[in-house]
């Protein structure tokens, strides 16, 4: 069934309509640590960071076949994940060259359909100065190192539902693949640790462009829903309804909140709700005059295009909404491919690569690019062999993160043998066995945005499995020397 969050179906009016009131009531339930707009400086803030640093994930829902987004192009190994992939493989002179500057000395290339991050990787503008991007190979969620011989005798603990949407959407997200409950994601946990200390006012620092998400939510502190068009809200008309249908809602709402209550529940209930909606209209507010016509045209005029500018513009923003540490959530579905993978994967991969070179170059132009971290995760790779015109759920996939502070035009981590049955495949048609574990991954970003060692065993668990998080050295080092402490 394809995934409805995919970006080339957009939401018609009354859709969109029905979402934002609902969104908007829901969100109600889980600002609970947002108070009024127009808030003044914390004082717990006074001593944290004066510079500004914002994550972005990018999820591409569904399982992107992220070996045929980055290819081996040296003879050797093309020839290898050509037998593989049998008609699934794309041709080598259809490759785009990516120029490696140190990481692990190989040769790759991008799908043909990705121009933007060619650039990105080999340099912007064509200076090798300016490689904003690069490739971590065959990342997953992991508790702990696995070897194939451990895999098979199941002597390892292994991530609960291997190859299981719903499951590695959860565990990428909130980094704890022992399939405990879990109903806080690492972003959520890094922003209780770092919000009282680190940003001027109680504005969330989580902000989602793609609804609820477990990756934002903390225990104590919430995400804050948004869309490319601003916060939802409760003021605005229906376009063209000589009614005011919606205005005359919207004024009942408002008289129901305005009431004084008796039960100490439904007054607490009201006066939160009240603020909330305070909040998605202050929010909009600044959403709405921010001017970025400067950038505006460096964005594709397409649904994932507004979801980048809207993000860009969040960013642009932080100042105002006196947020030094930041993330951004978006969502691109649809990258299921069973079927058709070729076919369907080429205008995705067309839109999402337009979409990310659009934004680094926006950064770059707003002065932004040394202070951004752009990341892609998906539920996980696909199997390498055919399953006829597509690909199955696998495990480690091959993920980009792009920004300033990045040591880009490298490929890091171990990119694995693409052979079937290779010491990396878990013996079903290509399953790859991540070399590089999420907690790596999202560790080093997170060193980045200032979690301090200390608190890295509460915003992710198994990280110690992997990394002394009091080390000198990086996981995977593939930030700027100077960018991280």
């Amino acid at each position: 069934m394809k995934d409805q969050r995919s970006p080339f179906h957009r939401p018609n009016r009354r859709q969109f309509l029905g979402q934002s009131a609902c969104a908007a009531l829901g969100n109600l339930s889980i600002l609970n640590t947002l108070l009024n707009l127009k808030l003044a400086g914390s004082a717990a803030a006074q001593s944290g960071p004066t510079d500004y640093r914002t994550l972005v994930c990018v999820f591409l829902h569904g399982g992107n076949d992220s070996f045929n987004w980055l290819v081996p192009r040296d003879a050797a190994r093309h020839a290898v994940y050509t037998t593989t992939r049998d008609n699934l493989a794309l041709p080598l002179n259809t490759l785009r060259p990516l120029n490696q500057s140190g990481g692990d000395g190989q040769e790759y290339g991008l799908h043909p359909n990705c121009p933007g991050l060619e650039e990105m990787f080999n340099g912007l503008g064509g200076d090798t100065a300016k490689r904003r991007a690069a490739w971590i190979s065959n990342v997953g969620t992991l508790i702990a190192p696995v070897t194939k011989a451990q895999y098979l005798a199941e002597t390892m603990p292994l991530p609960r539902a291997l190859f299981s949407h719903s499951d590695q959407i959860d565990q990428w997200q909130t980094s704890v693949p022992q399939g405990m409950t879990q109903l806080s994601g690492w972003a959520g946990r890094a922003a209780d640790v770092l919000h009282a200390s680190s940003n001027t006012t109680n504005f969330s620092m989580n902000l989602s462009l793609a609804g609820n998400n477990l990756l934002q939510v903390g225990n104590q502190t919430s995400q804050f829903v948004v869309t490319d068009q601003g916060a939802l809200t409760f003021t605005g008309s229906y376009i063209g309804d000589p009614s005011h249908f919606h205005r005359i809602k919207n004024a009942a709402h408002r008289s129901i909140l305005a009431q004084q209550y008796a039960n100490l529940v439904q007054q607490s209930f009201s006066g939160l709700t009240r603020s909330s909606i305070e909040l998605q209209e202050f929010f909009l507010e600044q959403f709405s005059s921010y001017d970025d016509s400067a950038v505006a045209a460096l964005f594709p005029n397409s649904y994932m295009g507004s979801q980048f500018r809207a993000a860009a513009k969040m960013i642009g923003l932080r100042q105002a909404l006196g947020l030094h540490r930041q993330t951004l959530f978006i969502g691109f579905g649809g990258w299921d491919h069973h079927t058709e993978l070729l076919d369907s994967q080429a205008p995705m991969l067309s839109v999402l690569d337009a979409g990310l070179a659009g934004f680094q170059r926006a950064l770059d132009a707003m002065g932004l690019q040394d202070s951004v971290l752009t990341f892609t995760s998906s539920d996980f790779s696909r199997t390498l062999r055919s399953n006829g015109r597509g690909t199955d759920h696998a495990w480690g996939a091959n993920a980009l993160v792009m920004g300033g502070p990045v040591q880009g035009g490298r490929i890091y981590g171990t990119f694995p043998d693409l052979a079937i049955d290779s010491n990396n495949d878990t013996g079903y048609g290509g399953r790859m066995i991540p070399t590089t574990s999420v907690d790596q991954f999202v560790g080093e970003m997170l060193r980045w945005f200032g979690v301090a060692a200390s608190d890295m065993p509460y915003v992710l668990p198994n990280l110690g499995n992997f990394y002394n998080a009091s080390s000198s050295t990086l996981p995977i080092g593939f930030l700027k020397p100077g960018t991280w402490s």
